[in-house]
C-alpha cells in the first residue's frame, strides 16, 4: 500500500453506486504454505470478528491495540496513523497508541490519499450499528471522523491503494479488485486470491498482488493478472521513484529494483509476523509486526519501534 499520493478524491457523499462489472476468468490458487496460511488466518480472524464487533471499549487511558492491518503518514503533518482492529491510532508518549476520533470500528483496508485524506474499510464496533460490511469510508479530518462513500453492506477491501487519482481496493468478499475514479462508481476488475495489493505510482497500469503462489503482476490496470512467482510476499508497498518493498510471511524485508521480478533480502523487521507495510518513500519504510509499529529511515536495513501492541493475538 502506497501513502505518497499529492492530491485527494474528494470528499462527495456516499449512496448506491453504479458499477460497471466485467466478466474475469477465475484462476484456481493453490494452498498456501503453512506460513502464508498463519498470515493469512490471522488476517481472516480478525476480519471475522469485526463483523460482530471490535468487543468491548477499551478503557481511554490504556487503548487496546491487538491488531494493525494498515499504516499511513499524513503528508499534512508526516504524523503516522495505525488502522488496527479497535480503530485508527497514532503513536503517543512514549510510544503508547492514541486513538483517534471516538471511532472503534474494525479498520481492515486503509490507506491515506493525501493531506488530511485517508480512506478505509471494515466492520462496526459492538454496537455501533450498521451494515457489517462498511464498504468504502472516508475521512477528510484525519481520522477525526468518518463518512459512508460507497458499498456499504456490500464490500470488504481488506486491501486500499491511492495512485493517480484512482483508488484500487481488494474486495474480500468476492476475491475481486475494485477500481474507482471518484469513489462511488466502481469498475470490477479481475478475481483473485490475494492478501495485499500494490500500485505503481509512476505507472498506475501495473499492480502486484501478494497471493499463495508469490507475487502476481499485472500490466493491465488489473484486468488481468500472469500467476504469482516467488518468493512469497505477506504484504508488498511501493512508493514513487521504484521503490518497491515487501516483507515475508516471517518478516523478512526484501527489496526489488525491476518491478518485483526479482527480490534482495534487507533484513528481518522485529516482532514476529507481520501485519502490515508502507513504503513512503525510497527510505522511510514502516512495518507492522505482531508486538507493533517499526520504522525505518535507511531504506530497512535498521528499524526503530515507534508504537506497542498490547497483545499479539487478534481477536
Amino acid at each position: 500500500m502506497t501513502t505518497d499520493s499529492p492530491s485527494s478524491p474528494g470528499a462527495q457523499s456516499g449512496g448506491t453506486p453504479a458499477r460497471t462489472t466485467r466478466t474475469r476468468k477465475v484462476k484456481q490458487m493453490r494452498t498456501w504454505p503453512l506460513a502464508a496460511t498463519a498470515v493469512l488466518a490471522l488476517t481472516l480472524a480478525a476480519c471475522a470478528s469485526g463483523n460482530g464487533g471490535a468487543g468491548d471499549a477499551p478503557a481511554a487511558s490504556q487503548p487496546t491495540v491487538s491488531h494493525i492491518h494498515g499504516l499511513g503518514i499524513d503528508p499534512a503533518d508526516d504524523r503516522l496513523y495505525v488502522a488496527t482492529h479497535e480503530g485508527l491510532f497514532t503513536p503517543g508518549k512514549g510510544g503508547t497508541a492514541q486513538r483517534v476520533g471516538d471511532s472503534e470500528d474494525d479498520f481492515m483496508g486503509f490507506t491515506v490519499a493525501g493531506a488530511n485524506t485517508f480512506l478505509a474499510s471494515g466492520h462496526p464496533a459492538l454496537g455501533a450499528g450498521g451494515p457489517g460490511n462498511r464498504g468504502l469510508i472516508e475521512s477528510t479530518d484525519a481520522g477525526k471522523t468518518w463518512k459512508t462513500r460507497s458499498l456499504a453492506g456490500e464490500a470488504d477491501f481488506h486491501a486500499l491503494d491511492y495512485a493517480d487519482g484512482t483508488i484500487y481496493g481488494y474486495d474480500s468478499t468476492g476475491g475481486l479488485l475494485r477500481v474507482s475514479k471518484d469513489g462511488t462508481k466502481w469498475e470490477d476488475r479481475a478475481r483473485i486470491e490475494a492478501l495485499d495489493i500494490a500500485i505503481n505510482p509512476d505507472a498506475p497500469d501495473t499492480i502486484l498482488a501478494t497471493t499463495a503462489e508469490g507475487v502476481a503482476k499485472s500490466t493491465d490496470a488489473g484486468e488481468t493478472f500472469a500467476a504469482g512467482k516467488a518468493p512469497v510476499m505477506a504484504f508488498v508497498s511501493w512508493a514513487k521513484d521504484d521503490a518497491l518493498y515487501g516483507i515475508d510471511t516471517s518478516g523478512v524485508l526484501n527489496r526489488s529494483t525491476d518491478g518485483g521480478t526479482t527480490w534482495k533480502k534487507t533484513t528481518t523487521v522485529p516482532g514476529g509476523q507481520p501485519q502490515a507495510l508502507t513504503a513512503v518513500n525510497a527510505r522511510r519504510i514502516l512495518a507492522a509486526t505482531q508486538d507493533g509499529v517499526y520504522e525505518s529511515q535507511d531504506s530497512g536495513k535498521t528499524f526503530t519501534k515507534r508504537l506497542t501492541v498490547s497483545s499479539s493475538s487478534p481477536h
